[in-house]
């Protein structure tokens, strides 16, 4: 099994910290989705064009959370109850957010002037963050916790949002961030 998925992607990083706190059996290869290659290789595998994505032998997974439920599968691990499934639906809502408002100031706009767009983004973020602040001690699952560990770290990485206003956040995130997969994955190594 060959994950694909970029070094700096949070989408990528949370299913290679839960497969190695797992101890699984999938490979991961580093992807730079903007080269030439690396696009066509992306885009060949890929009809929605993101990453992360899974290949196993001819099956081809597009989404990180459909790739960790076929791997729960396949590996015969213990699925997500309801509620972790809604706390992963807050994670992936802010990620979200925050991956456009990056690629909207990589396109050259500034997403501190107040546009319907940016702010709604922004209010996003922020919603999601305040309820995750409320949920984190709820939160167990190891998918989740290695998600929003990846999202706060992201946000912080790549300064998109401030996360200091949110102490239960902040505490969960300092005390993922000496794990032995967290700093194998930290995505200012390169």
């Amino acid at each position: 099994m060959q994950l694909y998925g970029s070094n700096t992607s949070p989408f990528a990083r949370r299913l290679r910290i839960w497969c190695e706190q797992h101890n699984l059996a999938v490979s991961f290869q580093h992807l730079d989705i903007f080269s030439p290659e690396g696009r066509k290789f992306l885009l060949a595998h890929s009809p929605v064009a993101k990453i992360p994505f899974l290949v196993h032998g001819e099956q081809v997974i597009y989404d990180s959370n459909v790739v960790y439920e076929y791997l729960s599968a396949h590996f015969k691990l213990p699925a997500m109850s309801w509620d972790e499934r809604n706390q992963l639906t807050v994670i992936n809502a802010a990620n979200d957010s925050a991956i456009e408002l990056l690629l909207s100031q990589r396109s050259g706009f500034d997403t501190n002037e107040e546009h319907l767009f940016f702010d709604l983004q922004k209010q996003r973020i922020a919603l999601c963050l305040k309820a995750l602040e409320q949920q984190v001690a709820a939160i167990k699952h190891g998918y989740v916790v290695a998600s929003l560990f990846c999202l706060l770290d992201w946000l912080q990485f790549r300064e998109l949002h401030d996360v200091t206003p949110y102490p239960a956040l902040m505490a969960f995130w300092q005390a993922q961030q000496t794990s032995p997969q967290a700093q194998a994955t930290d995505p200012r190594q390169g």
